[in-house]
């Protein structure tokens, strides 16, 4: 039995945007303020299952919180300095966690309130 390799990057960002219930458009758009994790240039960009996970935590502080793109840039530069491997991946499972727990329902209302 393989184990599965998390950094492995397999994941395109349709796949991605199915995963979170939005749109390609919407992460490419985070894709343009420098908010993804960057990947080496090539024709079609894949992410690992590690990548989603900050890529969710994106698309939570931008549409849920409605912090801007210097806004998330900033607390993503506060966790890559301030938290070692280890502690970063447990928040980020923490996130992960927290995120699941957000019905689609709940969206719809902070969208329309």
């Amino acid at each position: 039995m393989a184990l599965l390799d998390n950094e492995k990057c397999v994941l395109p960002l349709s796949s991605i945007a199915e995963l979170l219930n939005t749109k390609v458009r919407t992460l490419k758009i985070y894709e343009d303020k420098g908010l993804l994790p960057c990947k080496e240039s090539s024709i079609k960009k894949l992410y690992s299952i590690n990548d989603v996970k900050v890529i969710a935590f994106v698309h939570y502080l931008a549409n849920i919180k409605k912090i801007n793109a210097n806004g998330i840039k900033y607390i993503l530069e506060m966790v890559e300095k301030n938290m070692d491997e280890k502690n970063r991946s447990e928040f980020l499972n923490i996130v992960e966690s927290k995120l699941e727990n957000i019905s689609s329902q709940d969206i719809q209302d902070l969208e329309s309130f």
